[in-house]
């Protein structure tokens, strides 16, 4: 599985408010707005991105970019902007996504 895997593409954490949060993080730190709605929010930094998701959307996480993966696989899973995921965890119950853009 190692050898398909790019780089790390974001982390995300949960919060109790999408909308105040993302506000908060457009306040005080140089990111930018790449999506938001009631449920999930995706800010772009320099060198990384982050996600803000609520509990009952998405587990907190940080995903992996995984070019090989394909939606044909066993839990894949298509998202609204067309790129594609799955979920798995690592030794310690951590939660991963594997993720494809098909952009």
């Amino acid at each position: 599985m190692t050898k398909s895997l790019d780089h790390l593409d974001h982390i995300a954490i949960q919060v109790k408010d999408i909308q105040k949060a993302l506000k908060w993080y457009l306040d005080n730190f140089k990111c930018e707005e790449l999506y938001s709605d009631d449920t999930w929010a995706f800010i772009k930094f320099e060198n990384i991105k982050l996600a803000l998701v609520t509990n009952s959307e998405h587990p907190p996480h940080f995903a992996i970019i995984d070019k090989s993966i394909k939606l044909t696989q066993k839990s894949v899973i298509k998202h609204r902007d067309n790129s594609i995921s799955k979920y798995i965890k690592d030794l310690d119950g951590n939660y991963l996504e594997l993720i494809k853009y098909n952009n």
